[in-house]
């Protein structure tokens, strides 16, 4: 018996007792016809606070178009977005790893309640593609995920510009080495229209992900935002779910243990997020695959670097798509052995039967083979030690030193570390600590990506270390430790930290430490207190009391599940 394609959204139109349901679908536009038909969601993260999202609502029009052609009748619906860059180093920030939840949550809510027989989530910026992903597991119908497309690089003086060079600029300008004329200019020039942040930061990292994984067509990702042939993707889409939903493949039979490991490797491969680690986690925990944080830097040893993307390298997203696509990564990386090429995609195809029919533009120089690699292990790299028993995440995509000693600086707050870079009192050989920053300390985790670029700009990336329970952006470079935990907050090692303290950061052999012994960390915490919660009250104070460690993907759940 094959799969019946309406049996959702029959309980919604079908039937004399729907006939108010009917009316009432009548009074937008849609006609009998339109309800007999399958009705497919279209979860849109269209926002105009942002470059990010901001031509998602036109892609929806060619999504709807193929779904329509398809034999299905569209229903859009929006959700929200926050943007890490506009929000970073400010209170709003955040917002940002919060907004992951209610995104998933209010996904989950409209599928639900709606009843859709298929859904489409338009994603783009950071917290919204792994948002999507967990909210379709959730519901568990047929789905894809279409990214909307990666920003072109801003132009200055024949260079390509991302948002990070705002924030490494800014730094340079506290520390006197440029002017007023010369920091707007690369604001000015950094952001050149819409789409998600340019380099191999989040978002890109996690478009990538998706295709990796199979909830995302192979190749839809790589063409820019404002591409043509985004909205040929786009079309493409509307007509792919139709046909995932007659053939009733849903996403817990794409998300297996070896579609993770697949994730894993797209993101070491081309020294992605950090914040992968978190995202991967939490999808993990919503399709009940195990997944541990170690797994990440297993995987991440075996498998070499072989795009060349910023910030650890030297090209954006586009240039990828120019050299090839992402299909020609997965290519080189199903050659070399570093992924599962048998696993399945919402084509109806494996990974490496996709992978085959990827075309490599001659002379290009963005994506190498495994035999010849930018660097030879991933750039995700877990730590552990008497700061982070259950684990800490640093990218080591460029050429980070592996080593460095050196007395803690701490800080309580973003702001006050912030304030200390930009005064100049932060000197070569130091630690800055910045606890109380992470998912229930925050609350929400902020990204530290100010914080970094103005220690890069500054002068000091080769010779200070950050060590936080907050985490960084996508664009964070030099030797930045995040995710420690457990948290400060909740009584984790890095409230028993003193200033002066000597910590050590040791990448060869995975270790995070203080000197301090562990008899005067115990006795240390035993006189500690909770520091009182920001927020008592509204979403903040909610997400603080249901969220989980950092090592755990700091996922929401019901406090009686916690320790489970």
């Amino acid at each position: 018996m094959g799969y019946d394609i309406k049996a959702n959204s029959a309980t919604i139109t079908n039937g004399r007792d729907r006939a108010g349901a009917r009316a009432m679908f009548k009074a937008v536009g849609f006609t009998d016809d339109d309800l007999r038909k399958p009705i497919v969601g279209i979860a849109n993260t269209w926002i105009e606070t942002m470059p990010c999202n901001w031509n998602l609502r036109g892609l929806a029009e060619h999504v709807k178009r193929g779904i329509h052609e398809a034999g299905g009748t569209p229903m859009e619906f929006n959700t929200i977005a926050i943007s890490d860059g506009i929000t970073m180093g400010t209170e709003g920030m955040k917002a940002s790893l919060v907004s992951r939840e209610v995104i998933a949550d209010s996904i989950e809510l409209v599928g639900r309640g709606h009843m859709f027989d298929a859904i489409v989530a338009l994603t783009a910026c950071d917290k919204t593609t792994p948002a999507a992903a967990m909210a379709l597991v959730r519901l568990n119908v047929p789905s894809l995920i279409l990214y909307g497309g990666s920003i072109g690089p801003g132009k200055l003086d024949g260079e390509d510009l991302t948002i990070v060079d705002v924030y490494e600029a800014i730094g340079a300008h506290a520390a006197g080495k440029i002017d007023d004329t010369r920091l707007t200019a690369i604001e000015n020039a950094a952001c050149p229209g819409a789409g998600a942040c340019g380099g191999q930061y989040t978002a890109n990292t996690m478009a990538m992900i998706m295709e990796f994984m199979g909830l995302s067509p192979i190749g839809s990702a790589s063409p820019g935002a404002t591409d043509p042939r985004k909205e040929r993707k786009g079309y493409e889409a509307g007509v792919l779910v139709m046909d995932i939903l007659r053939r009733g493949v849903r996403p817990r039979d794409l998300l297996t243990r070896e579609a993770f490991e697949n994730a894993i490797a797209a993101a070491a491969g081309t020294g992605g997020s950090t914040n992968s680690v978190l995202h991967l986690l939490a999808l993990a925990r919503e399709a009940g695959v195990p997944l541990a944080i170690d797994d990440f830097d297993t995987i991440s040893r075996r498998t070499p670097i072989i795009a060349d993307l910023r910030p650890g390298g030297r090209y954006v997203a586009l240039d990828v798509d120019r050299a090839g696509g992402i299909q020609l990564i997965a290519k080189n990386m199903v050659a070399a052995n570093l992924v599962h090429a048998g696993t399945m995609t919402v084509s109806g195809r494996t990974l490496g039967e996709e992978a085959a029919e990827a075309v490599e533009t001659p002379g290009q120089v963005v994506i190498t083979t495994a035999d010849k690699p930018f660097k030879p292990t991933g750039g995700i790299v877990v730590l552990r030690g008497n700061l982070a028993p259950e684990g800490a995440v640093v990218k080591m995509a460029g050429h980070e030193r592996p080593y460095h000693r050196g007395p803690a600086r701490l800080f309580d707050r973003e702001e006050a570390a912030m304030q200390a870079i930009e005064a100049g009192s932060i000197v070569a050989g130091d630690v800055v600590i910045i606890r109380y920053e992470g998912p229930r300390g925050g609350p929400g985790m902020r990204e530290m990506l100010g914080i970094t670029g103005a220690i890069v700009g500054a002068g000091l990336g080769e010779t200070v270390a950050l060590v936080t329970d907050g985490r960084f952006s996508g664009g964070t470079r030099g030797l930045m430790i995040g995710h420690a935990a457990p948290e400060a907050a909740v009584g984790g090692p890095l409230a028993a930290l003193h200033d002066g303290d000597i910590v050590i950061i040791d990448i060869d052999n995975r270790r995070l430490d203080t000197e301090v012994s562990a008899g005067d960390i115990a006795a240390r915490l035993a006189t500690w207190k909770a520091p009182k919660p920001h927020y008592t009250t509204g979403v903040f104070a909610k997400y603080a009391a249901l969220v989980s460690s950092a090592a755990d993907g700091a996922i929401t759940r019901p406090a009686a599940t916690q320790m489970e």
